[in-house]
């Protein structure tokens, strides 16, 4: 038995480029170039999100009212399937609040606070919309060396497509809003490796990394235990010093097994700052 899970298009996939960025990642090569920002059409690519039928649908208003749909057949028939539950009303709005939530570490007594419901019943609820691909749990990297890692996951939701629809935000709205932008464009780099490595011969595991003194990294590449990278994720056009602070912080608890480590930003050139770091523009994920 094969079990093959159908991701949504990556934008290697959109774009029809080959993906070489995990290639590069794990090989920690990266040639010093310049790009052109994205700008605006970033925020495009975000809220477009990587489903078929809602990509084959040109006005925005069009592509979020599938979005939606999409989430309400999947409650209505899929989670229906998978549980006992007799009430489903609370999961369109816990999957709403997750959107908003997205690329935070997980807090059951928050997400419970809204509905009155138990911190188990919350944890179930994720369980069921994990289960049918609406919700991305992200576990935390760690070491048994180093004891004062946060072991919490992250929670991401599965689509940002998905997300920008629930909350009602088209690209405009989500170039604006620079508070939900980042925490979007950290999901989208997400969900975009997760889609690219899905189609390797080797599999990959995908963590983050955060200690108590809130060094963090967020997202971890894993292969087989011996090769391991770092993204960083900024929605700024530049990149200093201090953004590579969690970068090197995993390098230090990983030792051997670090290659490399990357800031993804919307800026104009790739480069080195020495010991297998680099700052890279996000179009590099799929250019």
């Amino acid at each position: 038995m094969e079990i093959l899970r159908l991701h949504p298009l990556a934008q290697t996939e959109i774009a029809e480029t080959r993906p070489q960025f995990i290639d590069r990642l794990l090989r920690g090569q990266f040639k010093t170039s310049l790009h052109e920002r994205l700008g605006g059409e970033l925020a495009r690519r975000i809220a477009s999100g990587g489903y078929p039928a809602a990509l084959a649908r040109r006005a925005d208003a069009r592509r979020r009212a599938w979005y939606r749909d999409y989430v309400d057949t999947q409650i209505q028939r899929d989670v229906r399937d998978l549980s006992r539950l007799r009430s489903l009303d609370t999961l369109p709005k816990l999957i709403g609040l997750v959107a908003a939530y997205t690329a935070r570490l997980i807090n059951v007594a928050d997400l419970a606070a809204p509905f009155e419901l138990t911190r188990q019943t919350i944890h179930d609820h994720i369980t069921l919309l994990e289960r049918v691909f609406l919700l991305d749990r992200l576990p935390s990297w760690h070491s048994n060396h180093m004891s004062r890692l946060v072991k919490r996951p992250k929670l991401h939701i599965g689509d940002t497509g998905v997300a920008c629809a629930l909350l009602g935000l088209d690209a405009a709205r989500l170039d604006a809003d620079r508070s939900v932008f980042g925490p979007m464009l950290e999901t989208f780099v997400l969900q975009e490796l997760k889609r690219q490595a899905s189609g390797r011969q080797d599999p990959l595991a995908f963590h983050h990394f955060r200690d108590r003194d809130d060094y963090e990294v967020d997202i971890v590449l894993e292969e087989g235990g011996a090769r391991l990278a770092g993204v960083e994720v900024k929605a700024a056009a530049s990149v200093s010093e201090a953004d590579l602070r969690g970068l090197r912080r995993l390098r230090a608890a990983a030792g051997k097994h670090f290659v490399a480590g990357v800031v993804l930003y919307d800026g104009e050139a790739t480069i080195a700052f020495g010991d297998g770091l680099f700052a890279v523009p996000v179009r590099a994920l799929w250019e």
